[in-house]
């Protein structure tokens, strides 16, 4: 973008800037002399260009021209102009480009609202220097809008805006400024330019088109690959390659190939903030010919000086996270890597997009595991863009124990390479391409290897499952120190009252389980009563159950005697009917009731 802002600077001046036709678009990018006569002609932009052609210029020219060429001059504390950016990163970078141009133009100043800062310094700097361009976060911007205080009214200073733009609009949207840049669109003037430009337009950003423009002008500038005819979203001279490699390789592949690129310009980008913590401190220690600097969007008041810094190395390493994959311009940047697979497709191209910028040459890697080989067929489809394969070096020294060694002599690097191993499986089961990233897929065994871990932390993730292919390292991990002294000994001393407590509970427990009761207590003597009760009670069952088994028995046999008795009876009156109607002959009769009664008694009784 240097160049191109250079030559172009020449021309933006109070005496030359009279007409559109002034501007020589010969030395222009594409998207550049696309959009700069229409955005001045008071057209409404929708932009979508690939990463690095140079969009930055595409609006600042315009604006600056707009704002020369008004009939009323700008006051000190009028607002003429509004770029929103997602990123505070973003935001520096288009506020320098911003600030080139204001040197030739003093009746213009503009300001940069971006957090980090304090918001009370932010007002006391735009009621002293006024602000006619702000290049602003929506956050802040938004802040600014609710605030009220004396001779300060952001809401009142806007009235008179003639441009709106929004860079990245899709990322604006991603990241869930579209509350804040609703408010702010609710305090802006109807009668205005806006311009939304982006890499990639999805359909919230549609949404915003439809909403925020006015029969809006639509300029989409792609490439296309001089072999093929298939159109492509990262520039020609940008060289994409993968590797496949093992997880409990893949550190060590990483170091192998920056050693071997050492005095070159690298970003390395990693999915979580954890990650980028644990693995920047590992390549710090490990790489040491290289300047290792570290950026995520949880980082405050760092972030800028880190990537000022950053952009001024002549070679060097930044480990970072997403923040810095989109519009951010670092010149010279020779290789970017994809440590970790991309959130989405278009993440893919914007994290490539850092390098091969503005017809400059570059390269980017992405590292990929076995079971993620789809990804590659994925994006050539998706997003237009081939990958080659790099083959990864066979002869590359482990540095799994390298990592545990240092984890083993700082407990805060053992720390951070947990946290970093759980927000990456985290990560990983959010992905948005999940019929290639899935978490079953994954071995978790080779991944805690690969971020040499000490052991596997417990986690939801890994319940019920079996890790096989993972040896935890032979470490106390209470013996393990922390560099800091002051740490260490606020951990020792929690530590040593642990123990304390629980050689107490111990203790504790040791006495109620040997103590025996006192003779003669109370309660025993209860329970002894309690006891010779249950025993009487018993007795007395078993007597009452005999004595009832024996009646039984009694009444058994009385039932037996008197049945017999009974079928006696009934014999003999059979006997008697038949001896009276001459049935039976009193002989025979007389000789049936032998050993029942005496025949002298019968005959008697005939």
């Amino acid at each position: 973008m240097d160049q191109s802002w250079q030559s172009l600077s020449s021309l933006l001046t109070s005496s030359t800037l009279q007409s559109v036709k002034d501007l020589d678009f010969t030395n222009m990018t594409p998207v550049q002399a696309a959009c700069i006569p229409h955005f001045m002609r008071n057209k409404d932009l929708a932009v979508e260009a690939v990463t690095g052609s140079g969009k930055t210029l595409a609006f600042v020219i315009p604006i600056v021209e707009i704002l020369l060429r008004r009939e009323v001059p700008l006051k000190k504390h009028e607002v003429g102009a509004i770029i929103l950016t997602p990123t505070r990163e973003l935001a520096i970078q288009i506020d320098e480009v911003v600030s080139h141009f204001l040197k030739l133009c003093p009746q213009l100043s503009s300001l940069l609202l971006i957090g980090g800062s304090n918001s009370a310094q932010d007002v006391a700097r735009f009621m002293k220097n006024g602000g006619n361009i702000l290049i602003a976060t929506p956050g802040r911007l938004d802040d600014l809008f609710s605030r009220k205080q004396s001779g300060f009214n952001l809401a009142l200073s806007v009235k008179a805006l003639e441009v709106l733009v929004m860079d990245e609009a899709d990322r604006l949207l991603e990241m869930g400024f579209e509350a804040s840049i609703n408010t702010i669109l609710g305090h802006l003037p109807k009668l205005r330019r806006t311009g939304l430009f982006s890499a990639t337009q999805t359909d919230e950003v549609e949404s915003l088109i439809r909403a925020g423009l006015r029969n809006p002008l639509r300029v989409t500038v792609k490439e296309k690959r001089l072999t093929a005819n298939s159109e492509q979203r990262t520039p020609t001279s940008l060289l994409n390659y993968y590797m496949i490699v093992e997880a409990d390789e893949k550190f060590s592949q990483l170091v192998t190939f920056l050693k071997s690129h050492g005095k070159e310009k690298i970003l390395l980008f990693f999915s979580t903030c954890a990650c980028v913590d644990y693995f920047s401190k590992c390549l710090q220690e490990i790489v040491k010919q290289m300047q290792v600097l570290s950026i995520h969007s949880k980082m405050k008041q760092k972030r800028n000086k880190i990537f000022a810094k950053f952009r001024s190395m002549p070679s060097g390493l930044l480990v970072c996270t997403d923040v810095m994959a989109r519009g951010i311009d670092i010149p010279d940047v020779n290789w970017v890597i994809q440590y970790d697979p991309p959130s989405s497709a278009s993440a893919f191209v914007h994290r490539c997009g850092r390098t091969a910028r503005i017809g400059n040459t570059g390269n980017a890697l992405v590292m990929l595991l076995p079971a993620e080989d789809a990804f590659i067929q994925f994006i050539k489809i998706n997003q237009k863009v081939p990958l080659s394969q790099m083959e990864k070096n066979s002869e590359v020294p482990s540095m799994v124990n390298k990592l545990r060694a240092l984890a083993s002599k700082d407990r805060a690097l053992h720390d951070k390479g947990m946290r970093a191993f759980v927000s990456f499986i985290q990560s990983y089961i959010k992905h948005e391409c999940s019929m290639i990233f899935r978490l079953k897929d994954l071995d978790f065994g080779q991944l805690a290897t690969g971020f040499g871990l000490l052991r596997i932390p417990k986690m939801p993730e890994l319940k019920g499952k079996i890790v096989k292919s993972f040896t935890p390292a032979e470490v106390d991990l209470d013996s393990v120190p922390y560099k800091d002294k002051v740490r260490e000994k606020l951990r020792k001393e929690k530590l040593e009252k642990f123990r304390q407590q629980k050689l107490e509970e111990g203790e504790t427990k040791k006495k109620k389980l040997h103590a025996r009761p006192p003779k003669q207590s109370e309660a025993w003597s209860k329970q002894k009563d309690r006891k010779s009760n249950r025993q009487r009670r018993k007795e007395k069952t078993q007597n009452k159950t005999k004595k009832e088994e024996q009646v039984t028995a009694a009444a058994k046999r009385s039932h037996a005697e008197a049945d017999g008795d009974f079928d006696d009876l009934e014999k003999d009156m059979r006997l008697i009917k038949k001896l009276k109607k001459g049935k039976i002959s009193r002989d025979q009769f007389d000789k049936e009731f032998v050993g029942k009664e005496d025949p002298e008694d019968a005959s008697s009784d005939d």
